[in-house]
C-alpha cells in the first residue's frame, strides 16, 4: 500500500493498520523516505505505543558579530553545503536540512539544522561520526558564538 503525503493521526493509523506488523510499517516508511518516495509526514504518523521512536534534532546557531553581512550569507551556505552533504553517509540518518536564507529581521538566530533519525541511538552514533565532526568543525564551530539544540521524539 503506498500513502501519498497522509497526515491522518495515530488513532487512523492503529484502526486502519491494525493487522499489520507495525514495526515493518514504519521500516516501510522510513526506507521510503530515504529513497525520496514517502513523505516525512507519512512516517511520523506512524508512532505506535512500545515502539522505538523516531527522533527530530534540531539546532539554531547564531554567527560571530565579527563577520560582515556579506561573509555571513557565505558562512550559511558553507553551513548548508557541509552538514547536508552528511545524507545518505550517515547511519540512521533519515532527513537533513539546513535554512539558511529567509531570515526575517525578527530573528535572533541565523542558521537552524532540522534533522530527522531513525532513533535515539542513531541521534548519538551521528554526534560521535567522523563526517559530522569534519563538518562541524571546519564550517560550523569555527563560526558560530551561540548553539541551542532541541531534541525529541516523534
Amino acid at each position: 500500500m503506498q500513502l501519498k503525503n497522509t497526515t491522518f493521526c495515530n488513532v487512523y493509523a492503529e484502526k486502519f493498520f491494525s493487522s499489520l506488523d507495525k514495526q515493518l510499517l514504519k521500516s516501510y516508511f522510513i526506507c521510503n523516505l530515504k529513497n525520496k518516495r514517502s513523505s516525512l509526514s507519512d512516517a511520523a504518523t506512524i508512532t505506535f505505543s512500545g515502539e522505538v521512536h523516531m527522533v527530530k534534532h534540531i539546532i539554531l546557531w547564531k554567527l560571530k558579530d565579527e563577520y560582515s553581512e556579506a561573509q555571513k550569507a557565505e558562512i550559511r551556505q558553507g553551513i548548508k553545503a557541509g552538514l547536508e552533504a552528511l545524507a545518505g553517509v550517515i547511519p540512521g540518518l533519515i532527513s537533513i536540512k539546513v535554512n539558511a536564507d529567509g531570515r526575517l529581521a525578527s530573528s535572533n538566530a541565523d542558521v537552524m539544522l532540522d534533522s530527522t533519525f531513525e532513533d535515539e541511538a542513531a541521534l548519538k552514533a551521528y554526534a560521535v561520526h567522523p563526517a559530522h565532526q569534519e563538518a562541524a568543525n571546519t564550517k560550523v564551530r569555527p563560526y558560530t558564538e551561540t548553539r541551542l539544540c532541541l531534541d525529541f521524539e516523534i
